[in-house]
């Protein structure tokens, strides 16, 4: 299929792909803590008859050079661009950070249809990296929300892998940094919690409140953080609220599922993301089948019946 690219660099750095047939359904495309513009998978559902929008939310011209209060609104701009190219129904893609915020958006905007959520997490953590004013400490939330920042849960310094220096080196983020090694630091959020565990409740994304549908990625090899009881803890606030909700999971995966067409993750030198290969592949692969079947269902029930205004 056709795709036509447009470069933007307003009010972010991105790239839109449109197909040159393309259904009402839209894609924000949300990486990791790399911060970069997903190309490739932006294509991937361009390729599929998708509108698809891959966007830089940190590390860009006027902000936050880390995951340090990063406004939500952000990702609500994201829709409104979508939208005003003639999508209709908004999905939701985001990967590790990027499914973080992915979920809370879908919490505060309700034109999003459904969220993807890659190797989640079910509670708002603390920032990695600098925010604006340059600083990483003291250490404060991932996000705002109409310039507040939300509760979160904060990373316990104290934590010292084996072989490893305080901080174990995650301030590289998720897609590589600086180090001596691999490592894996899912014990440094699990210890984390039971540090702060008077502040989980406060910090739970609330997932429940979002009137999109949610289907949820996990490896339950995943070594930079328990993305599959985490996704387990979001499935359980969706069935008690009665909303739809789908784990898509394999123990064999990690923390970066490979979709296919996309080219295998490379090996970071710093961080252990778990799993192996093949678990990888095939959890994308999976999930893929899941994630189209959700998107052509977007596009016909969008034939059937066009959303309202909202």
């Amino acid at each position: 299929m056709t795709v036509v690219e447009h470069e933007l660099t307003s009010p972010w750095e991105a790239v839109l792909m449109e197909p040159a047939a393309g259904g009402s359904t839209g894609v924000v495309v949300l990486s990791g803590s790399s911060g970069r513009v997903d190309r490739q998978r932006a294509r991937l559902f361009a390729e599929r008859g998708f509108r698809a929008l891959a966007v830089r939310w940190f590390g860009g011209a006027g902000q936050p050079p880390g995951i340090c209060e990063v406004p939500l609104e952000t990702f609500v701009a994201a829709v409104d661009l979508l939208r005003s190219r003639g999508a209709r129904r908004i999905a939701l893609l985001g990967l590790s950070k990027g499914a973080e915020a992915a979920l809370l958006t879908a919490v505060h905007d309700p034109r999003v249809d459904l969220v993807v959520a890659l190797a989640p997490t079910s509670v708002v953590w603390s920032n990695v990296g600098p925010g604006l004013d340059g600083q990483q400490l003291p250490l404060r939330s991932s996000w705002t929300w109409r310039g507040q920042p939300l509760p979160f849960v904060p990373m316990d310094r104290s934590w010292q892998p084996e072989g490893r220096g305080k901080d174990g080196g995650q301030d590289g983020g998720e897609d590589g940094g600086e180090g001596n090694g691999p490592v894996a630091i899912r014990g440094w959020y699990e210890q984390s919690e039971r540090t702060f565990a008077s502040r989980l409740d406060a910090a739970a994304i609330p997932v429940e409140r979002a009137r999109a549908d949610l289907l949820l990625v996990a490896g339950g090899g995943d070594a930079m953080w328990p993305s599959l009881p985490y996704a387990h803890r979001l499935a359980a606030r969706r069935e008690a609220a009665g909303a739809p909700v789908e784990v898509v999971t394999r123990e064999d995966a990690g923390h970066r599922p490979v979709l296919p067409g996309e080219s295998p993750a490379t090996p970071s030198p710093t961080f252990d993301h778990g799993g192996t290969p093949e678990g990888d592949a095939l959890l994308g692969e999976a999930a893929w089948a899941a994630v189209l079947d959700r998107l052509q269902r977007l596009d016909r029930l969008d034939a059937i019946a066009p959303p309202p205004h909202r």
